[in-house]
């Protein structure tokens, strides 16, 4: 009896390991396939300081959506303490949209094209309209401390 539990607690123990691993990402660089890390901008004044204190890390997913919209998501999963998201940009050859965190929270109210953030922060992304389908280009993201410290966070991609 003793060793049927014994085997009962090690097959349970085994599938809980397995479960906890299930959706674990197995990159924990930029979630964009097909494309180099991205970059970070650390101020000139900052640079001697350990650059792991100043990690960004940002996921971005470009799977498609059952929408008429064409859109990508975003989720900061890094940020150094101290600092908040202040501004986000699209930067290409044919547009350059740049938002603010407030421009963002509107878009998130009303659909609007740019970057979005919903009420609650749960839902963050850029809508874009159709036309811009296929172009390539550069996501920035800008943030700030209280003492107008700033670090940017740049990934190049061609939009799906």
């Amino acid at each position: 009896m003793e060793k049927r539990r014994y085997i009962m607690l090690l097959i349970v123990g085994s599938m809980l390991l397995l479960i906890s691993a299930c959706g674990l990402p197995s990159d924990t660089g930029s979630a964009v396939k097909g494309s180099e890390p991205a970059q970070q901008e650390i101020p000139a004044n900052e640079k001697d300081s350990k650059p792991l204190d100043k990690e960004i890390l940002i996921i971005i997913d470009q799977t498609p959506k059952p929408t008429e919209q064409k859109s990508f998501d975003f989720v900061v999963k890094k940020l150094p303490e101290g600092y908040t998201l202040a501004e986000m940009q699209w930067i290409s050859s044919k547009n350059q949209i740049v938002n603010t965190l407030q421009k963002a929270a509107q878009h998130g109210a009303n659909g609007e094209d740019g970057f979005y953030i919903s009420g609650d922060g749960q839902f963050a992304g850029f809508i874009y309209p159709k036309p811009m389908s296929g172009e390539e280009g550069e996501v920035k993201f800008l943030f700030r401390n209280d003492q107008g410290d700033e670090l940017t966070w740049k990934k190049k991609i061609t939009l799906k």
